[in-house]
């Protein structure tokens, strides 16, 4: 989703700001699988996601 207004776009940056302070004492982060007969939901991208997220430190539950 694209967000031209500036003022829409700082109100959705401290949206995550406030999630991920929330998150000191623990957080699940959860990566669907993707769908091949949904093109929406590319199971590259998820893959590549989640790939990522681990190759960072997180870890799978």
């Amino acid at each position: 989703m694209n967000i031209r207004n500036a003022e829409s776009c700082g109100y959705l940056k401290n949206a995550y700001r406030v999630l991920l302070t929330r998150a000191r004492q623990g957080m699940v982060v959860f990566v669907p699988p993707g769908e091949r007969g949904d093109s929406t939901r590319p199971p590259a991208h998820y893959d590549a996601t989640f790939q990522y997220l681990t190759a960072s430190g997180l870890r799978e539950l």
